[in-house]
C-alpha cells in the first residue's frame, strides 16, 4: 500500500465501535415514538447516513423528527461513556501517522458535538487536523462534498489523499471526490456489496503504517 499525505477517516465503524450504542438508541426512540421494535439489520445498514434521514426512513415521515432527534442524541450522550470502544490499533496508528507529518481528518455523518464527545472520551481529539460533520456541508456522504470539504480544509491534493471507511457511503464519497479509498474488513457490510470497488482493503489499521516502518528500516 502506498503512503499518502492526507488520511480521511470515517468515525463510526471505522475507528470507533459504536454499533451497539447506535442500535440501543434506535430501539429506544422506535419503541417510544413509533411503538415498534426495529430490525437490527436495518439499523446497521443505515449507519453512515445522516441521523435525521435515518429517523424518517425507520419511523415514518409524519412524526416530529426534530424532537425525536434531540431525544435520541440526549439519550445517546447519557449512555455513551460505557458504550464505545476503539477498534484495535487506533491510537498507535494515528500516533504514527501524525508523527510522520501526515494530515488527518474525520469525515462523518455524526453531528459535531456528539463526535467531539467521542473524541474526548477516547483521547483521540488531538490527532485530527480537521473534522467534517453534517453541519459543514449541504450534501452528505455518499456525495463527494464532505470528502472535498475535508481536502480543502487540509490543503490536500487528490493524488496524495485517501478515504478510509467501513460503509458504501465512505467508499462512494471518496471515489466521487476522485481520491483513493480503503475499505476496512471489520465492517458489517461485505466488500462484495459495495457499488464501487475500493482501491484497497485492510484487515487491520496497522496496514496503514507498514510503509512507514519499511521506510525507516531502509534509511537505517
Amino acid at each position: 500500500m502506498k503512503l499518502y499525505d492526507s488520511y480521511l477517516f470515517d468515525a463510526d465503524g471505522t475507528l470507533f465501535d459504536t454499533v451497539e450504542l447506535i442500535c440501543t438508541c434506535f430501539q429506544y426512540v422506535a419503541e417510544k415514538y413509533a411503538g415498534k421494535t426495529m430490525d437490527r439489520r436495518d439499523i446497521i445498514h443505515g449507519i453512515g447516513l445522516p441521523l435525521k434521514s435515518q429517523l424518517i426512513t425507520h419511523l415514518g415521515p409524519e412524526l416530529d423528527h426534530e424532537h425525536i432527534l434531540d431525544d435520541y442524541l440526549q439519550y445517546q450522550l447519557s449512555i455513551m461513556q460505557d458504550s464505545i470502544r476503539l477498534f484495535p490499533h487506533v491510537i498507535e496508528t494515528l500516533a504514527l501517522l501524525k508523527s510522520a507529518g501526515k494530515k488527518l481528518a474525520i469525515v462523518t455523518s455524526r453531528r459535531r458535538f456528539s463526535l467531539e464527545k467521542i473524541l474526548q472520551s477516547t483521547d483521540t481529539a488531538g490527532y485530527f487536523d480537521v473534522l467534517v460533520t453534517p453541519e459543514d456541508t449541504a450534501r452528505h456522504k455518499p456525495d463527494a462534498e464532505p470528502a472535498l470539504k475535508a481536502m480543502s480544509l487540509l490543503g490536500a491534493e487528490k493524488t496524495s489523499s485517501v478515504f478510509i471507511g467501513d460503509a458504501l457511503y465512505d467508499i462512494c464519497s471518496g471515489a466521487s471526490a476522485g481520491i483513493d479509498t480503503i475499505f476496512v474488513n471489520w465492517s458489517h457490510a461485505a466488500r462484495s456489496s459495495l457499488p464501487v470497488a475500493p482501491t484497497w482493503a485492510i484487515n487491520s489499521l496497522q496496514e496503514l503504517t507498514l510503509s512507514l516502518h519499511c521506510r525507516k528500516t531502509d534509511t537505517v
